[in-house]
């Protein structure tokens, strides 16, 4: 059941994203583009959720995965704190 879960949370990040960086690429609005940075990052996050618990269980990723999401969260507060949005 678990798997299923990490699986279907990083398919919910990955058409986030997707979905994100059309409207970015239509309107080119930041604020698109920041979201859509951080859902990139997300997604990158989750599947590694995956890897770890289901394919890699004796290697403990939660570092990486850590780091990738603050990452993914202070590129969006960047976007929110300092882009111009037109």
């Amino acid at each position: 059941m678990g798997a299923l879960i990490y699986s279907l949370c990083a398919l919910t990040a990955l058409t986030a994203f997707v979905l994100l960086w059309r409207g970015w690429r239509s309107t080119q609005a930041a604020m698109l583009f920041w979201s859509a940075l951080c859902f990139a990052g997300l997604t990158v996050s989750n599947f590694i959720l995956v890897a770890d618990k289901l394919f890699l269980p004796q290697v403990n990723l939660l570092t990486l995965r850590l780091v990738l999401t603050l990452c993914a969260l202070l590129s969006l507060l960047f976007g929110l704190i300092w882009g111009d949005d037109r």
